[in-house]
């Protein structure tokens, strides 16, 4: 798996990264992809990933994470590490 980050960046530019990392030659076993951005940037995701530019990305199996799910996510396991 591998996270990309997108907070202040385009989306565009995120996705760009993200392929250049799966389609690297080491990276070609890559499997769940995920474009983390802000809960209110989902319909730019969605919107990116759409694009006639980016149809092979299907392939690498992309999913968004937006922040609000990844907290909820995350803050039972951050407890893990007080015990």
């Amino acid at each position: 798996a591998a996270f990309e980050v997108e907070h202040s960046t385009t989306i565009y530019s995120g996705i760009v990264r993200m392929l250049d990392l799966a389609r690297g030659s080491e990276a070609q076993a890559l499997e769940g992809l995920l474009l983390v951005a802000p809960d209110k940037r989902e319909a730019d995701v969605r919107e990116q990933l759409w694009r006639p530019a980016f149809s092979r990305i299907a392939d690498l199996k992309v999913r968004y994470l937006p922040y609000g799910r990844l907290r909820r996510i995350v803050r039972p396991l951050s407890a893990l590490g007080r015990v």
